[in-house]
């Protein structure tokens, strides 16, 4: 095992936060690749004439088994920084030769329980990595050996939140995100310190009396259960200083007649200061969401001249079935149009929000919607900065959509014997 990581030790070297900016070619130092998330290669050794040639090189099994919970499918980015590719399930790391797929290291976190649902990768600060568990910890690893150097509980698994985003490297800032739908609980995100794990800012998703967007909902009871969950890692603007997620779903995900109102900041896109966690901007794709149609897609950052003039721009392709731009300076729509068949929107309003018709909520005769489920989902999507073109794996479709927790329902649950 140790004369295993002499070639890993001898070559691997600091990873810079700022190099993320700019990624040396080849390699892929965060989630996204880099901060502007368009997962877009400027590598041409594998083109239309050459892509024939390819085979397969080399394959490597995690060779791992649960004892309580199936094992998911590898949902995580691998990352690559100076020939090594580091990657996750829930509860395990890896440090694998890209050259050869020889394990370097292989850690395993002794789990509390939680959803193992999945997990999207480790973020790298230095030579320090992260992960977030399905317990809610974020783990701290030596990137060159595997070793632990500490772990802290980023949300209470008691509540029923489960963590699988990638953590983001922002300057000194570990912005982690977290995932929960169970017990109906509040959403959040939080910078932790690369060096000891502690909290440097919170940022609540869920609004409190005092703040403009506590009138989207119909009571503090209401909000303070209400979700928007936090489960993608984001994008950033190094010169603007933004950073820039999606929130997930309200709660109750498909009955809204308890949250009356828009239900800010849930399924929205925000716009934050990193060093302060203070908001800067936001804009809704989904009032009043009842479809689980959250927002936390990649946020993609581009340039582009908009009537002769260069604008910096955001685009989403949302999970509603609508395409959204912004200008990422403050938020001000662009563009909102549907990608897919949609016919749960009147359209859009003066700034751009798609209107949900009241008619196609859920009910309890069931009503059918476009698009299905998802029209694009978590797999991120990709930007060619070199054509223009946005890519995004969609689907269309229709689907029907009940409502069962009505008063009916409720009455016959708690008649039951128990």
């Amino acid at each position: 095992m140790l004369a295993g990581l002499f070639p890993l030790a001898a070559a691997a070297q600091e990873l810079d936060p700022k190099a993320i900016a700019h990624p040396v070619p080849g390699s892929w130092p965060t989630y996204n690749g880099d901060y502007s998330g368009r997962r877009f290669s400027p590598l041409t050794q594998i083109n239309q004439t050459t892509i024939s040639r390819l085979n397969l090189k080399w394959s490597f099994a995690a060779g791992i088994r649960s004892d309580t919970e199936y094992v998911p499918p590898i949902k995580s980015t691998p990352l690559e920084v100076d020939g090594v590719l580091y990657f996750t399930l829930p509860d395990h790391a890896w440090a694998v030769d890209a050259r050869t797929g020889r394990q370097f290291w292989h850690f395993a976190w002794k789990s509390s329980g939680g959803i193992h649902i999945g997990n999207r990768g480790v973020g790298i600060y230095r030579d320090w990595l992260y992960f977030e568990t399905p317990d809610n910890h974020l783990v701290s690893l030596d990137k060159t050996t595997g070793k632990l150097r500490w772990s802290v509980e980023i949300a209470d698994l008691d509540q029923e939140y489960f963590s699988t985003a990638a953590p983001l490297i922002i300057g000194n800032h570990v912005i982690t995100g977290v995932g929960g739908d169970s017990l109906d609980v509040a959403a959040y995100l939080e910078s932790r310190d690369p060096e000891t794990g502690k909290v440097q800012w919170h940022f609540d998703v869920d609004p409190k009396p005092g703040d403009p967007a506590f009138a989207t909902w119909p009571n503090a009871e209401a909000a303070s259960h209400g979700g928007g969950m936090t489960w993608l890692s984001g994008t950033y603007d190094p010169e603007l200083n933004l950073y820039y997620f999606g929130t997930g779903n309200p709660n109750p995900v498909y009955s809204g007649k308890s949250r009356q109102g828009d239900n800010l900041y849930t399924a929205t896109i925000l716009a934050l200061n990193p060093d302060t966690g203070k908001l800067a901007w936001y804009f809704q794709p989904s009032p009043h969401d009842t479809h689980d149609w959250d927002s936390v897609q990649t946020p993609v950052l581009f340039d582009a001249r908009i009537g002769g003039v260069k604008r910096k721009l955001l685009a989403q392709a949302s999970r509603n079935g609508y395409f959204i731009v912004l200008d990422r300076t403050n938020g001000k729509n662009i563009l909102s149009k549907p990608y897919v068949h949609t016919n749960w929107s009147k359209g859009v309003n003066a700034h751009g929000n798609p209107i949900p018709d009241a008619a196609k909520e859920p009910t309890s005769d069931g009503v059918l919607v476009a698009p299905a489920v998802a029209a694009a989902n978590w797999p991120p999507p990709t930007f060619d900065p070199e054509t223009g073109l946005f890519y995004v794996n969609s689907n269309e479709g229709y689907q029907m959509w009940y409502l069962t927790d009505t008063p009916t329902a409720l009455r016959d649950s708690q008649a039951q014997p128990r």
